[in-house]
């Protein structure tokens, strides 16, 4: 065997190996790379991100964060049987505190590649969505809070700072309360 192929073959184990840990065993959590209380403390530079028009939601632009207003992002992929079942926990919280929160869901999916804007839209009104529907197809800011698992949620304060943030599939109550958490910060 030659070197090269042999250093390629290594080079394979290795990713094969670190897969297959982060599939038995998952990656870091959202709530490890915060504070024990979810918190980042950081403040972040918002970034723009595109809206899609669908129940709830108009096509355009909005910044995470955005300026002097909370918002909960809930990250998430179609293809993701645990985002299907948050779909009702994350309607139910909307409902009970949408008014004081604006909710932002984003897939990272490559619409016109991976999915079509008809297909995304219609998971949306197939699963209740009634609020924002994202797109972040740079990964942007998937990178800057995602972690890595689906469903995940981040709770923002008015001055765009992180307040709570974990990922899983989370009940309504789980949901008011780490958004609470982002209100509270702000009184």
């Amino acid at each position: 065997m030659h070197r090269r192929e042999a250093l390629a073959a290594i080079a394979s184990a290795g990713v094969v190996a670190g897969g297959g840990a982060v599939a038995a065993y998952g990656g870091p959590s959202i709530r490890e790379v915060l504070d024990e209380d979810g918190d980042d403390g950081r403040q972040y530079e918002p970034l723009e991100i595109e809206t899609v028009a669908a129940p709830g939601s108009e096509a355009g632009t909005v910044l995470v964060p955005p300026p002097g207003e909370p918002m909960l992002v809930d990250f998430f992929a179609t293809w993701c049987e645990p985002c299907i079942e948050q779909m009702d926990s994350l309607g139910q919280a909307h409902d009970r505190i949408g008014d004081e929160v604006r909710f932002l869901s984003v897939t990272n999916e490559a619409v016109g590649r991976s999915i079509t804007e008809a297909e995304l839209v219609e998971w949306w009104a197939e699963h209740d969505g009634n609020w924002l529907l994202g797109l972040d197809p740079t990964v942007k800011l998937a990178e800057r809070h995602l972690g890595t698992s689906y469903p995940a949620a981040v709770a923002f304060d008015a001055d765009g700072r992180v307040q709570w943030a974990d990922s899983g599939v989370k009940t309504a109550d789980e949901l008011v309360a780490g958004i609470e958490q982002a209100l509270e910060s702000d009184t």
